[in-house]
């Protein structure tokens, strides 16, 4: 088990994201860095009927260029929160843990919050509570840069980026449409966590012994 890593601020992040999570005493969330499109700080991306779906949390346009991820705004002019509690209902209703983890989701969601890195926080919180994960979290008081810890992961987890820098490799477990499209790694936390229950840590944990075998 790692003293401390250091992660991005993420959206509902992949399963990889939270491997690091399980193993780690200590999470160090980067509040510091400028806002980089296209990665999983304002998205996540679930499995739907049709194949994987993307999740997006709009942003404020005038907050794109060289604006610290803790002062960017959510666009809450528009409807997202609604798209993406209809996309996560619609794909998961049949998931064996639907009904007891999805009030959880639907709260973070939900909640009036005006800055992304709040409703990160509030991602974070709820899926390591539902899962049994006890790091403790805190985030960064100034800029890091790249490479000058050796469990800084800020930019190895991103949508374009193979899994495996972290350690981590993917354990199948049944997802609700795997004999539609096989096993999707990768996936969401909330993929897993809908699946797996109280199953998740221990999956996650997997994941890691996986990589040592």
């Amino acid at each position: 088990m790692s003293e401390e890593v250091l992660l991005s601020t993420a959206y509902f992040p992949p399963v990889e994201y939270f491997s690091v999570v399980a193993r780690s005493r200590r999470v160090l969330i980067e509040r510091e860095e400028n806002y980089l499109k296209q990665t999983y700080r304002n998205r996540c991306v679930i499995m739907g009927s049709n194949g994987p779906l993307p999740l997006v949390v709009p942003v404020l346009r005038g907050s794109f260029h060289k604006t610290a991820i803790k002062d960017l705004r959510i666009d809450n002019s528009r409807r997202w929160r609604d798209l993406h509690l209809r996309g996560i209902r619609s794909a998961y209703a049949a998931a064996p843990f639907f009904e007891f983890y999805f009030d959880i989701i639907n709260d973070v969601i939900s909640g009036n919050h005006l800055f992304l890195i709040d409703l990160n926080h509030d991602a974070l919180s709820a899926i390591c509570g539902a899962a049994g994960i006890p790091a403790e979290i805190s985030y960064t008081e100034k800029f890091l840069p790249e490479g000058i810890s050796g469990n800084d992961f800020r930019y190895a987890i991103a949508p374009k980026r193979a899994p495996g820098v972290t350690g981590y490799t993917p354990v199948p477990y049944t997802q609700v449409f795997s004999q539609k499209h096989g096993f999707i790694p990768q996936l969401s936390i909330i993929d897993m966590l809908l699946n797996n229950g109280p199953g998740t840590r221990a999956l996650l944990l997997r994941s890691l012994e996986a990589d040592k075998c």
